[in-house]
Order: structure tokens, then sequence, then C-alpha cells
């Protein structure tokens, strides 16, 4: 069966039926970049969210957990970038908590139906003064178009060098269901949860637990197959908001057009997590790396996902060096079963080892297709029907440099 939606190249967190969005620059960042938004929707959305599992959480993290144990439900995510707020003691806690009561009291939405998301420096204190102030000025920035959404695309951003966006559209009972999604991250990824800071909006129909559960479920096949460098932040967060207003019967695992909801919102959640390590710090090239014949999914997983968090693997993608070796070396030490004498391994189309043999090959041809900006790791393990797929990118100078100096 092919695919059951159709993408919208220039959709964002706004095509969906309810959602405003908007951006400004409060004074958080050094440079004139926006650094403060929000997503808004016009009724109450049902609402999901999984968190970072680093034990040092930041305050807004509580906020929003207390925000959606209240009834699943939100109005509102107020966002800022340049201060993480995270292992601020007692005075971050007050300066999350009071974000969310201005934004509430600004819009005329109960307090807890306002969420809190965080990405920056950790330690240090919010500049309140300048926050507040934004926070004043923002509902007039909210807009349905796309300049809303980019607006908010933009405030979420760090050492990002692009925005992160993907949308799709699909028929539900009938009547055309818009899903899409922002994020930002792109170095201190190797979450265990979810990405840096993801958003995705819906006009679906669909109640609080089944978009719990299903975002659970996706967010293992693409935020959790990613990684950057290998380093979880305190401030990890994905939250869906779906209003509702698309006219569709309310979803479920029973409901006919299920899998096609689910199938929607696993390529906007594949597309933002590709996007991230992409855009890693530094990087110039992404590397997909795809494992089967593993005795179950689950082993592909751990295989796959040590094999694009291998620091040898990922410079020799960089340098553009054909070294198996490093490949291999890094499926044996992922800790799962491996018959170390099945084993194929193709970079893109070409065969370097097969049944665990080496296999002469072009290394001009291997050279030319490894200086391209995607490469693909494929290991066959020969050993069962689990499969997965993991993204990362190249460790290059650059990646070093960046984060030398990233408080500076």
């Amino acid at each position: 069966m092919g695919k059951r939606y159709d993408i919208v190249p220039e959709g964002g967190v706004t095509t969906p039926k309810g959602f405003t969005a908007g951006g400004l620059h409060c004074g958080l960042k050094k440079t004139d970049r926006h650094d403060l938004g929000a997503i808004v929707c016009e009724v109450p959305a049902a609402a999901a969210a999984v968190y970072t599992t680093n034990l040092f959480q930041a305050a807004p993290l509580q906020v929003t957990r207390e925000s959606l144990a209240e009834e699943g439900a939100l109005r509102a995510i107020l966002v800022n970038s340049g201060n993480a707020n995270a292992c601020t003691g007692e005075q971050g806690d007050r300066d999350a908590l009071a974000m969310r009561a201005q934004l509430a009291e600004a819009i005329g939405v109960p307090k807890h139906q306002v969420a809190v998301a965080s990405t920056g420096v950790i330690g240090e204190l919010l500049k309140m003064d300048r926050v507040s102030a934004g926070i004043e000025r923002l509902p007039g920035r909210l807009k349905a178009d796309a300049d809303g959404s980019d607006d908010f695309c933009q405030a979420i951003l760090t050492t990002d060098l692009v925005k992160k966006t993907a949308c799709v559209r699909l028929a539900i009972d009938g009547q055309a269901v818009t899903i899409a999604g922002a994020a930002k991250g792109s170095g201190m990824i190797h979450p265990n949860m979810a990405t840096m800071l993801g958003f995705v909006t819906t006009d679906a129909a669909i109640g609080a637990a089944e978009l719990q559960s299903l975002l659970r479920e996706v967010t293992n096949l693409t935020f959790n197959m990613i990684t950057v460098d290998g380093d979880t932040s305190t401030n990890d967060m994905l939250v869906a908001m779906a209003s509702g207003l698309a006219g569709n019967r309310e979803l479920n695992r029973g409901h006919a057009d299920w899998e096609a909801f689910a199938e929607g919102l696993r390529y906007v959640c594949q597309e933002l997590a590709k996007a991230i390590a992409r855009d890693g710090e530094g990087a110039t090239k992404l590397i997909e790396t795809t494992v089967e014949g593993a005795e179950s999914d689950e082993a592909a997983q751990a295989i796959a996902k040590t094999i694009i968090g291998s620091s040898l693997v990922k410079s020799a993608a960089f340098g553009a060096d054909a070294n198996w070796g490093r490949i291999i070396a890094a499926v044996g030490r992922a800790g799962v079963p491996v018959n170390v004498n099945t084993v194929d391994v193709r970079l893109g189309d070409i065969l370097v080892l097969e049944q665990s043999r080496p296999i002469p090959f072009d290394e001009e041809v291997a050279l030319a297709y490894l200086k391209g900006d995607t490469v693909a790791i494929n290991v066959n393990l020969h050993m069962g029907s689990g499969r997965s797929l993991a993204w990362g990118c190249d460790l290059t100078y650059d990646y070093v440099r960046i984060n030398a100096a990233y408080r500076t």
C-alpha cells in the first residue's frame, strides 16, 4: 500500500485548523534573532508530551507536566530560546510558573492550559524583565499564516542553522486532516524520549490518551533514533496538540483510518528528526543507517543507534573513508546477539562485507560516494526479521569549535 498522505511543502504549525503562532526578539539572545515564541489554539486542544529521561530536568518540563496533568488539554505553548532555565533552583521554578501565568492572562485562558519550554545555556537565571515585556507583546504577533509559523520556528533556534518543519494532509472519514510540526536541535542530541524541542499540531479529533500512546510509539521510531553527539539534554520535550476542528469522528485504535493518521504522524516526526541530525553542529552530511535481519526490531534499533553514535564511524564519514571495520566494530559492541559469520555491510550500493568477509571494491568509487551530503549504511545480519532505521551526522572540526565556546 502506498502512502496515505500528501506532503504539504509550505505547511507549518499554523496550517492545521485552529492554530496561530508567532515569535519576537525579547533580548535573551545577544543578536536580534527571535528568542520568544508561542503556538496558540482557539479551542482547548487534546494534548500529549514526552520528556527527557535526564535526571536533571529543567523547570519548564515540570510546569508543562503540571499543566497536562490537570485535564490533558492545552490552549498554548510558550517557548524561549537563549536560556534553558535548567539547574536554576526555586527561582527557576518561579520564573517558569510566572511565564505560564502571564501568557495565560494575556490570551484569556486558564493557567493549566499553557505549556512552557525553554532552550539554551544551562545554569543561568532568566532575565525575567525582558521575558515579561516580550510576553506582553506576543499576542499581537500571533498569526494564522505561514509568517506566524516561520516566526515561531525562528524563535526556538539556538545553534541551529536552519528551521525545521514538516506538514502532511490526509483524509479521515472523508474530511481533510492536517498534521504539522516544528523542531529545534543541533547539539546535545542523543534523545531518550524525544528531541531537543519538538511541537506537533493537528486538527484531527483524537483523545488525549490515544494521542499520548501514539506519540510515544512514534517517538521511539523517530526522535529516539537520532544522535549528533551522544548527549541527552536537560530540556528535551515533544508536545502534540490536536484541535479536533477537522470534523472527523474521534480517532482511536479501532477507527478505520487510525493507521493512516499514525503513518502521517510518523512521517512528520521522522522528517523533523532527520532534519535535526542533518543540522548537527558543524555537520556536513547526514548518515542514515539501516539494520535488517536482526532477531527483533529492538535488537536492530540497538545496533543502528550504536553505529550512528560511534565517533569513529562519524569521523570516517567526515573524511570520506570507506572504513567498514569501524561499522562492524560498532555492530559487535551493541549488546545484542549477532552471528559474526553472516553479516553484510553496504555503503550506499557498494558491498564491502559479505557473510562477514571483505569484498574487494573500487576505493575511488567509494570515495566519490562518501563525499556526498548523505551516507547510507546498510547492515544485514541474516538472523531474523528485525529491522530499524537511525540517523546521525558526521563529526567535524567545527563541532569542537562551536562547543568549545558555547557560552561565549
